[in-house]
Formats: C-alpha cells, structure tokens, sequence
C-alpha cells in the first residue's frame, strides 16, 4: 500500500454513524475508486456510508486510511 502524503478531515456525524467522503479522484481517468477492493458507488464529494475501522482507497495508487467511529471522514489529497 502506497505511503505517499494525503490528508482527510473529520467532522462529528448529525447522526452518530460513519461516512466516507472522496473529495479527491487521483487525477481522474485512473481506473475505478475503490473502497476495499470494490468499486466505490459514491460520487466525488458525496458522503457515503462505512463501517469504522481500517480501509484501503484505490484509484491509481492505493492508499489507507482509519475511520473512527460516529464521524464523516472526507479523503482529500493523494499527493506523494
């Protein structure tokens, strides 16, 4: 898994479950965003819901990331 510099930002949930939001495609035209090595159904900027814990963002280049609980989550830099 990648270890190159990215940075995400939590905010509270409204209603206490976890989100995922992807602010940030890699560039576009890098193959599909996945989420634990499935396609992500979510659109760029859209909140989507996850459980908390340990996950794996892969569009191009793979990175981890860890969701604590009760919070949205927003991945906004894949950078190197």
């Amino acid at each position: 898994m990648h270890k190159g510099r990215f940075t995400g930002t939590m905010k509270s949930s409204e209603d206490g479950q976890t989100y995922l939001v992807i602010a940030d495609d890699n560039g576009r035209h890098r193959g599909p965003m996945k989420v634990d090595g499935k396609v992500w159904p979510h659109a760029i900027g859209e909140a989507g819901r996850i459980e908390p814990g340990d996950h794996s963002i892969e569009c191009g280049a793979e990175m981890g990331i860890n969701v604590p609980p009760g919070v949205v989550y927003t991945f906004d830099y894949w950078g190197p």
